[in-house]
């Protein structure tokens, strides 16, 4: 298993972080992001939940403001395209597009491509499609559909991030608190069989797929 130091990754100047719901990024990626950000003070993140509404879309602000407050600069973007209907709505594609001509990230963080959620696919379809020059890592979300694959990249979280990741997703989705699968449990499952597969020596790691890398 070939390792390279996340400081590299912390290293770069921008972050994308698009999430297809409220929740998304938290439950896939925030170990990292909370990494990053300790790694690099000067980050720019700009973090995108592209369908929530209501007490969603409040949810989803409030998290990022937790994750996101020790950022040089954050730029929180909640939209509310239709749930489920994602593979179907051209005004995606055009919204995608127009973030393409905006933002010129060096890192970004999408759902696994192969996920069984159709948003999901979408979500990462799209991004490879508009920064095809990035580094684009895939989060991948724990549920019911049981589509758990083999990811491919490693990021080795210590325990206190663990628990700040964590602590975030209950306390800041009271509206998803009565779902069978949101549960700490869960989350710190995730991260320990990830920390297994990597050696992490905190035991807990988040991991990621990553459809094409070049080392110089």
């Amino acid at each position: 298993m070939l390792s390279v130091a996340t400081e590299t990754l912390g290293g770069t100047g921008r972050l994308l972080c698009v999430g297809a719901h409220s929740d998304d990024l938290e439950i896939g990626c925030a170990g990292t992001v909370l990494k990053l950000v300790a790694i690099n003070s000067q980050l720019t993140v700009d973090w995108v939940v592209l369908s929530a509404s209501g007490q969603r879309a409040a949810e989803a602000r409030e998290s990022a403001s937790r994750l996101l407050g020790d950022v040089a600069e954050a730029r929180v973007v909640v939209e509310n395209f239709r749930e489920r209907y994602f593979p179907y709505d051209a005004a995606l594609k055009e919204f995608f597009d127009e973030l393409g001509r905006d933002l010129a990230p060096d890192l970004v963080l999408t759902p696994w491509r192969g996920d069984a959620h159709q948003d999901h696919r979408v979500v990462a379809e799209l991004a490879g499609n508009t920064f095809r020059d990035q580094l684009i890592l895939q989060y991948e979300i724990p549920k019911y559909d049981g589509d758990l694959g083999r990811p491919n990249v490693y990021v080795q979280l210590d325990e206190q991030t663990c628990r700040q990741k964590v602590a975030n997703i209950l306390d800041s989705f009271p509206s998803q608190k009565e779902r069978h699968w949101f549960s700490d449990d869960t989350f710190w499952a995730m991260l320990r069989l990830r920390g297994i597969e990597s050696q992490a020596p905190s035991g807990y790691a988040e991991a990621f797929h990553c459809h094409k890398l070049v080392l110089l």
